[in-house]
């Protein structure tokens, strides 16, 4: 258990100054529930992605359990294998839906956005 999540680590985008690359790229698309802003990578060897969850949505419990959620709906869907960095970000709507219901929306957002996925 914790060794899969010490993994995913990697996959993550932490500095504030790659994610202000990934917006100013200005690459995104979105929908009822989420924005997703993509860059090509080719630096990195697999794809990073982040996630935001403003205040909007809930308290701490609930932002957290929609960060839960949105990681392991990633983690299930992306190929670890593209150079892409992804940042996601949660609108309020998003507290409406169901688990398998992010998980296909997601996959509408990463084809439209050509970022390879097992759901494509």
């Amino acid at each position: 258990f914790f060794k899969e999540i010490f993994i995913n680590k990697q996959y993550r985008v932490k500095r504030n100054e790659d994610i202000e690359a990934i917006l100013k790229k200005k690459d995104s698309y979105s929908n009822k529930y989420f924005v997703v802003y993509k860059k090509e990578n080719h630096e990195a060897n697999n794809f990073r992605y982040a996630i935001s969850v403003g205040k909007k949505i809930g308290n701490a419990v609930v932002r957290n359990k929609v960060k839960r959620q949105l990681r392991s709906a990633i983690d299930s869907i992306l190929i670890p294998t593209s150079k892409m960095d992804v940042f996601v970000v949660a609108k309020s709507s998003i507290l409406n839906i169901s688990y398998a219901e992010i998980v296909k929306q997601l996959i509408y957002l990463f084809n439209k956005l050509n970022i390879e996925n097992k759901g494509a």
